[in-house]
């Protein structure tokens, strides 16, 4: 069962970036992050700092897939799939992009993850962004694997 477990004040994009560099080494194959929030509220900013983290490389071109909806990256050992489903209308349009394969074997990052309807990959990180005046917020909810990998995460 999964309950939020953590709330952490994103101060800046620099904070932003250690969170996303702290679960990126810890994901692996078979991971999904469902990055929540209003338009704004840090998802690709946290999503593009996963990436650069995951694959070592902070100068890494990661462009928003708002109009491609899926860009893939090789991160050696694992593939991962940042996928932006905003202009997505009906959840069957998720089986077209190949997420079924990709939530088994690699890292998805999915933004608007209610497009995803009931295909929501099992065990699924849900990182809830919100921005405020002056800082972001993130909740994290996950079951107990996400719990113990990042429960006394300091950021």
């Amino acid at each position: 069962m999964a309950f939020p477990f953590k709330r952490i004040l994103l101060a800046d994009a620099d904070a932003t970036a250690a969170l996303a560099g702290h679960i990126a080494s810890a994901a692996g194959a078979g991971d999904t992050l469902l990055l929540q929030g209003d338009i704004g509220a840090g998802k690709t900013t946290f999503a593009r700092a996963f990436i650069r983290a995951k694959l070592q490389s902070p100068k890494e071109d990661v462009p928003s897939p708002t109009f491609t909806l899926v860009q893939t990256y090789d991160a050696g050992d694992v593939e991962i799939w940042h996928c932006d489903l905003y202009r997505l209308t009906d959840p069957q349009e998720v089986l077209e992009l190949g997420l079924d394969d990709a939530f088994r074997d690699a890292i998805c990052l999915i933004e608007w993850p209610d497009r995803l309807g009931r295909d929501v990959a099992a065990d699924a990180l849900l990182c809830h962004f919100t921005a405020e005046a002056d800082h972001h917020l993130v909740t994290l909810t996950g079951g107990a694997r996400w719990q113990d990998m990042l429960g006394s995460l300091h950021v």
